[in-house]
């Protein structure tokens, strides 16, 4: 049986694990976007994790991503031997669950249920845009630190350890950039370029400013989505508090006001 101290350490490397999982348009970890409903811990052997969507419609392609990332992720600890995986109040959810929890290969189970979709494709694109979000933001802390375009375009992977970055942002995404030019092999040893191409080209001084512009347009755009996700979810999900005035109109066409309470105002 396990002690309360014991599962409390697992569950925290489970949680550890779910940071690793990301929702595929916004680069954003399921974790900080509330997506984790329940995680358990059982017998210190089995997981089991439930998670939801903003809405009820949200694509089947980043549903079966994010599910089929919990259980490689969680899957990964040694101590595992079985992850079960729930995806809720969802359009496509019946069709995940059975999915990932069927034990079959990740590409067969996605081409079945989403049209014959190359897989590949779909990965390529959502990687793509996350490692230009992630190198726009390190190139933008380099230009705050008055680095040319010169000297930030020649800028090898060594030298870019060497960066003291200051805000928070740029500490992380630079090192989740650097994670993906090592796992696409884009920049793989110290004297390699720091800023390459998705597809391995190199930039030149005069293409740069062009570029960060291509890239803060992906920024923008992915935030302005994690934006509104994160609207849609509290309101779908979280209770909103009525004012000390009471419910508006806005709060009964929101669903925000209690059934008690609406039928006491009849």
């Amino acid at each position: 049986m396990l002690t309360d101290i014991i599962r409390a350490d697992l569950e925290t490397e489970v949680w550890e694990c779910l940071e690793m999982v990301t929702d595929p348009e916004l680069d954003e970890p399921i974790t900080d976007m509330g997506f984790v409903e329940r995680l358990e811990v059982i017998d210190a052997r089995r997981v089991e994790v439930e998670f939801r969507l903003p809405t009820y419609w949200c694509s089947p392609n980043f549903a079966f991503l994010m599910a089929f990332g919990i259980r490689r992720e969680v899957g990964a600890l040694p101590w595992v031997r079985e992850v079960q995986v729930w995806l809720n109040d969802h359009c496509f959810g019946d069709q995940v669950n059975e999915g990932v929890n069927s034990g079959r290969a990740f590409g067969e189970v996605f081409a079945e249920y989403c049209d014959g979709a190359d897989l590949g494709e779909v990965v390529e694109k959502f990687m793509a845009k996350a490692f230009d979000r992630r190198q726009e933001v390190v190139l933008r802390g380099l230009r705050r630190r008055g680095l040319g375009a010169e000297e930030i375009v020649a800028m090898t992977m060594g030298a870019l350890d060497r960066v003291v970055f200051g805000s928070e942002d740029e500490i992380r995404q630079a090192a989740r950039y650097r994670d993906l030019l090592e796992t696409q092999g884009l920049a793989d040893t110290p004297d390699a370029p720091a800023f390459p191409t998705w597809d391995g080209q190199p930039i030149t001084a005069a293409d740069l400013p062009a570029h960060l512009d291509r890239l803060r347009g992906t920024r923008i755009s992915m935030e302005f989505n994690g934006a509104m996700c994160r609207g849609l979810a509290s309101t779908r999900y979280k209770e909103v508090e009525i004012g000390a005035d009471g419910p508006t109109l806005v709060d009964f066409m929101l669903g925000r006001v209690p059934p008690r309470e609406e039928a006491a105002r009849k």
